[in-house]
Formats: structure tokens, C-alpha cells, sequence
């Protein structure tokens, strides 16, 4: 090669170096843009399968992001990490955005994940003698998905209703955090750490199968929770802060419609096809999936859109959770929702 040519190749190699270093920080902004971070519950937990479902389904890449999510025990912890910025957006169920708020919370809701609340109150197959209706849980051990300080999970506040329709005081009760993914609430029934879980599906009914517990009560049978005013509340929904919404309304745009293709993806595909999508492989795990996809078809909000008598309903059973004199009262579910992405129905 003449001295020539190689002088004309190491300035191009220059260049073409001095380019890429040029356009480092634009790329790297670039993808940091294009991150989302959201936490919500789980794994697998079926209340928030939409969430888990968007990255496995190419949501996410269809909006030109990389969603990420950050797993946790409880709502109130995935909303304790959007109010500490740790996240962009969390999914947890309103009844714990609403305490949240009430304690001053910054929490916005923009769009429904569910359609239907499937808390199950299981107990230890060992007491099945001794706890035949919820009066006898008194002085029992209460696993419930794990709380913050500012801001009381859904299943805490649903137990705490539960307690008091049967004549029981919370206060005569030991709650414990179960977390809220198979491993947490398996481990506190397996191991008889709690005598009673206000759990989550799949896991609950892969514990009745496994004969582990019984089911007391369920939100998803009218029957075995008539003392529950509001039991048909929103439960899993999507949220932001304020902030995220006043400086980059594209991002809320974009999460919204994410949410809102992989409602519509479960809409047209089969629990197996849901199932499949997820990895979900393991035998015992995937039968419990099944079974609760199956058996409670109506789980999942089909059209991404607001129900006004749903909102209703939610006002009604996170009113119904307090005592006189709580800041939550005068709170109503309207004060912090933002419905002009997901739309709103009847």
C-alpha cells in the first residue's frame, strides 16, 4: 500500500472515530429516552399478566421503547417506587393509589388493567376444623401483599373488611407482609408462618390443588363476600406522577397503548396462547395459570377504557375501609384520574 493511500486511511479512521465520539451522548440520550420503567407485582401474578405480556409480545418495540419492569411484593410498594422516581409508571390497585393520595402522595391513574378483583382469602388445610367462617380467624397470623408506610395495599384493606363483616377487629389479628408472587405466598402457607393469606391467583388456586388451603372467601363468588360493599372496585390500573404527565406526555401516550395492545392480545388469544407468550412451562405452574385464565374469563379489562360505575364502586369500597376521621374520606377516585388516553365508558 503507497504512503499516500495509508495517510487517506487513518483519516478516515479518524473521522469516522471522531464521528462515533460525536455521537455518543446523542445515542446514549437516545436510548435513555427510549427506556420506560414501570413496577408493578409479581411475577406472573394473573391481576398484572398485561404488564408481563407487552414486552413478550413486542408492545414495547412497537412504540420505539424498551420497557422494563421492576417486580414487587405489593402495590404499595411499586407505587412507593413512582413517587420516589425510581419508576416512570406503576400499575397497583387504585384502592392503594387512593391511600396513597390521601397521604399525599403524588399518584395520577390513566388507564384500567382489570376488570374483576380475584382476592382470595386461603387458609392453612391444617385449620380446616378449627376456622369454618371468618369470626374464628381472631388471634390468628394475616398474610396480606406488603404495605408502605404511606400507603395501605388493596389486599390489607380488603382484609380488614373481610375481619370486620365476620365481627373480628383487626386489631385482634397479627398482619404479616406475604408479598405477591408464587414464592412469597406459597412460602408463608407451606411453611404455617400465616394461617391465612389474602392472596392472589394463580398461586391461591394452585395451593387448593395442591390440598395446602381452603378458600374462605373470593372476591370473584358474590356469595362468600355479601358483607363487602364495593366488591366489584377497580383493581389493577395504570399510574403516574404528575410531573411525567406536565413534561413528556408522548411517554404517557405511549404507555397507555401499550397496555391497551396487550389487553387486546389476551382478548384474541387463548389462555394456552397467553401461557405460551409468557415462558410459563413448568407443569404445576402452567396448570394453575390455565385454570385461572379459564375459569375467570372476564379478569381483564377488554377495551382499555374507564367503567364510570366501576370508579363508582372503587369510591365506595376504599371509603368503606376507613375510620371517622381519616384525610381518605373526603377523597374521591375522580380527584386523581386522568382519563383523556384510555377513554372512558359507562
Amino acid at each position: 500500500m503507497s504512503e499516500k493511500k495509508s495517510r487517506s486511511m487513518v483519516r478516515l479512521l479518524g473521522l469516522a472515530t471522531g464521528l462515533l465520539i460525536a455521537a455518543s451522548p446523542a445515542m446514549a440520550a437516545h436510548e435513555a429516552a427510549s427506556k420506560i420503567v414501570l413496577s408493578a407485582p409479581g411475577p406472573r401474578n394473573i391481576s398484572y399478566l398485561p404488564i408481563d405480556l407487552i414486552p413478550a409480545i413486542g408492545a414495547d418495540r412497537e412504540e420505539g421503547v424498551s420497557l422494563q419492569i421492576l417486580h414487587t411484593g405489593g402495590g404499595a410498594v411499586a407505587l412507593n417506587n413512582l413517587v420516589t422516581k425510581n419508576a416512570d409508571f406503576a400499575v397497583a390497585g387504585v384502592p392503594a393509589a387512593m391511600s396513597l393520595k390521601a397521604s399525599g402522595g403524588d399518584v395520577v391513574v390513566i388507564a384500567p388493567v382489570d376488570d374483576a378483583p380475584l382476592f382470595v382469602l386461603m387458609v392453612r388445610s391444617a385449620l380446616k376444623d378449627k376456622v369454618k367462617r371468618i369470626a374464628d380467624l381472631k388471634g390468628k397470623v394475616i398474610g396480606v401483599n406488603t404495605s408502605t408506610k404511606g400507603s395501605k395495599t388493596t389486599s390489607q384493606q380488603l382484609a380488614e373488611l373481610l375481619l370486620k363483616s365476620g365481627g373480628v377487629r383487626p386489631n385482634s389479628v397479627r398482619i404479616v407482609p406475604a408479598g405477591q408472587s408464587w414464592a412469597e405466598q406459597s412460602s408463608l402457607m407451606i411453611s404455617g408462618q400465616a394461617d391465612a393469606v389474602v392472596g392472589d391467583e394463580p398461586f391461591a388456586s394452585r395451593l387448593l390443588t395442591d390440598k395446602r388451603v381452603f378458600f374462605l372467601a373470593h372476591l370473584a363468588q358474590p356469595e362468600t363476600v355479601k358483607g363487602i360493599v364495593g366488591a366489584n372496585f377497580l383493581h389493577a390500573a395504570l399510574e403516574t406522577r404528575s410531573d411525567v404527565i406536565a413534561k413528556e406526555p408522548a411517554k404517557v401516550a405511549k404507555m397507555v397503548r401499550m397496555v391497551k395492545k396487550s389487553l387486546a392480545w389476551i382478548a384474541s388469544h387463548t389462555p394456552e396462547q397467553v401461557a405460551d407468550a409468557l415462558g410459563v412451562k413448568e407443569p404445576e405452574e402452567r396448570a394453575a395459570l390455565l385454570l385461572s385464565l379459564n375459569k375467570y374469563p372476564k379478569t381483564f379489562s377488554r377495551d382499555g377504557k374507564f367503567s364510570t360505575a366501576q370508579l363508582k364502586e372503587t369510591d365506595i369500597f376504599f371509603h368503606s375501609s376507613l375510620e371517622q376521621g381519616d384525610a381518605g374520606l373526603s377523597l374521591s377516585i375522580e380527584q386523581m384520574l386522568d382519563d383523556r388516553w384510555a377513554g372512558r365508558g359507562k
